[in-house]
């Protein structure tokens, strides 16, 4: 430990800060995490040994005010700062804060974010280094009359990016000059609201082009490395949703090119610390810078597991002034790694973030499947923040073996109470384009068929079915002998499926649907986790369950079914020849009617209690209670006849 460096503040949240917290205190540091009102019980918080209040839950309060986080660092004591990813990673001024206040930035200088910042003038370097630029225009007129000039120079289609831009915004691919006027007005305004900074520039466009980045890390002493590449190919709307390492795009001489001008590119500016140098790789194989990120990336996970090299320990080492401490050929790469955003999002409506509450949260482990995440169980998804909920990443010896892996791990990851994208994912692992390595960045633009929504399969709705009849709180030996009895449930949706289940007098039980039947006998229930027979075979289901609503994940899928009738849950419907039948053994303890009075469908005629629950009793049909067989205190068995109606002529 490097004298004078004691404790280390993560100004970030989420899956990147409990990650940097978990080698901060690997190595013998003290790991400070902040937070705003909507993390106060987030898994970085928890993670850390102090963890300070930054402001409210937007992120303009908090994760983004760098006098709150310069305040925290002082009341810990921090002696210097991680920076994580995104919010002020590559904030030149913040940067110039830590130094002023005289706490290390675990991070480059302010001159190298500033000149890796501005995307123009970062290629303008890049030329002047040597390094392979697409062509465009990055003058400083701004004006619709030069920037139509520059587009009859450089022809369509060509690309609309904001100079202070990354993570996809403030970006337009345009394909005709009609589009222009109003995509470089809406491009700017989005990077305006982003970064502060409106201006703009433009380049060729490369279509079905790869996206391909070096990791490189340099120190004080004058020394660059790189650390292999990643393909980020597998992107929608700019956004990466896949990354692997290394590239099957590149063969051995592409990649020592490539890795070479990544090298090039951080001596240029000096550059110490951990960077990201990204290329563009056309269809003849040549590659062309296109912006270099200034701090770790999201995706650095693969690189690590091919490496075996602690990136975020490395960032720390340079930061507190150490060389490196290794040689380009102390390096290797071994297997193949890829990795998978798990995002809040739901594809099928157009990829909009979903928020809720985590009910239950199972990842996928093994020796080949890493997960960083930075939530919990009853952790509440705000939509202040990234929907990024956390990263899976398969490694193999091969490509395939790590497709595989990353594969079954995203099938046996559970996650329930918000809507995420790990179905899309796992479509996307099995596509011909990506199972192939040729997916470019334009192929998700035109697979619209990956983000359609499952369509539920019977044996899914017979389980939720069964679970909503299933009283809270009883085990499956208790089900077994409560005896006959039958339920209907009717879903919610557009063709209203309804679902009836009879329970056996030996605890097996029928469920029918319009054009499924199934037999069935449970095996197992704890809180989440239901185990059926089903002929030969033992069926698993992960659930949870809410009211009239319940969520199931079988087989690697996920569906929702709610029930129409709240109240019907549970309940004995009456069937069609007026009699009401107790739904299991217990005690009555209201009986709401008397022979003789009238009642309607869905009055509730006799209240049981059974495993400290209360169930109401309720009428099916409308009539004349005739008779009555129920009375408070009284010990009723399964299929007991409580009551009997009769059914009005006119229902």
């Amino acid at each position: 430990m490097p004298a004078g460096i004691r404790t280390i503040l993560v100004a970030n949240r989420g899956e990147i800060a409990v990650r940097v917290l978990r080698t901060v205190k690997e190595l013998g540091y003290r790991g400070i995490a902040v937070f705003s009102d909507a993390d106060a019980d987030a898994p970085h918080v928890m993670a850390a040994d102090r963890a300070i209040r930054i402001g409210e839950a937007p992120v303009g309060k908090s994760y983004l005010s760098t006098p709150a986080i310069i305040a925290a660092a002082r009341l810990s004591n921090a002696d210097a700062i991680h920076p994580g990813y995104g919010f002020l990673s590559e904030n030149a001024e913040f940067a110039a804060a830590c130094a002023e206040a005289g706490i290390i930035f675990i991070g480059p200088s302010p001159e190298a974010i500033r000149a890796m910042g501005d995307k123009r003038m970062a290629k303008e370097r890049m030329e002047a280094a040597g390094v392979p630029c697409i062509p465009g225009y990055r003058g400083a007129d701004q004006s619709p009359e030069a920037m139509a000039a520059a587009v009859r120079r450089i022809g369509f289609p060509l690309m609309i990016k904001a100079a202070a831009g990354g993570g996809g915004r403030g970006i337009r691919l345009v394909h005709s000059e009609a589009e222009l006027l109003p995509a470089m007005n809406t491009a700017s305004s989005e990077a305006r609201n982003a970064f502060g900074d409106g201006t703009l520039y433009l380049e060729r466009a490369l279509i079905s082009a790869r996206h391909i980045e070096v990791q490189i890390m340099g120190d004080a002493h004058g020394k660059v490395l790189h650390f292999g590449e990643r393909d980020c190919s597998t992107q929608r709307r700019n956004q990466k949703i896949l990354e692997e390492a290394p590239s099957p795009a590149l063969n051995d001489e592409q990649r020592q090119r490539i890795c070479a001008d990544a090298v090039a590119a951080a001596r240029s500016i000096s550059y110490v610390g951990a960077g990201t140098v990204e290329f563009l790789l056309d269809q003849k194989g040549k590659h062309f810078f296109l912006e270099m990120n200034t701090r770790l990336q999201v995706e650095h996970p693969v690189t690590e597991m091919i490496t075996g090299v602690d990136l975020v320990e490395l960032q720390i080492r340079v930061a507190t002034g150490q060389p490196l401490g290794l040689e380009q050929q102390d390096i290797s790469f071994t297997g193949s790694a890829i990795e998978a955003r798990l995002y809040a999002e739901d594809p099928s409506a157009g990829f909009l973030p979903q928020t809720g509450t985590i009910t239950r949260w199972r990842p996928a482990s093994g020796p080949r499947i890493r997960v960083d995440s930075g939530i919990h169980e009853g952790q509440s998804v705000t939509p202040f923040y990234d929907p990024m909920l956390a990263k899976i990443i398969g490694w193999g010896p091969t490509r395939e073996d790590a497709r595989r892996a990353l594969d079954r791990a995203l099938e046996d990851t559970i996650i329930l109470g918000v809507g995420t994208n790990r179905r899309y994912l796992t479509r996307l692992l099995k596509d011909d384009a990506f199972v192939s390595g040729t997916i470019t960045t334009d192929y998700l633009a035109q697979a619209d068929g990956l983000a359609r929504a499952d369509e539920p399969e019977a044996f899914e709705q017979a389980v939720a079915a069964l679970l909503l009849c299933w009283p809270l709180g009883m085990s499956v030996r208790q089900w077994r002998e409560a005896g006959g009895a039958s339920w209907r449930i009717r879903f919610d949706g557009n063709d209203k499926t309804v679902v009836m289940i009879e329970r056996h007098i030996d605890g097996t039980a029928t469920i029918t649907l319009a054009h499924s039947r199934f037999e069935v006998t449970p095996i197992t229930l704890n809180e989440d986790t239901l185990t059926l027979r089903v002929g030969d075979m033992l069926e698993h289901a992960t659930f949870a369950r809410s009211k009239s609503t319940v969520e199931i994940v079988w087989q690697g899928r996920y569906a929702t079914f709610s029930e129409i009738d709240e109240q019907a849950r549970g309940l004995q419907d009456i069937a069609s020849d007026g009699r009401l039948r107790a739904p299991m053994s217990g005690c009555v303890v209201k009986v709401l009617v008397c022979v003789g009075d009238r009642v309607a469908r869905g009055d509730c005629l006799v209240v049981l209690e059974a495993m400290k629950m209360e169930t109401e009793l309720r009428a099916g049909v409308d009539g004349v209670v005739t008779v009555l067989d129920a009375r408070v205190g009284e010990q009723v068995t399964a299929q007991h006849v409580l009551a009997e109606i009769s059914i009005d002529e006119a229902a």
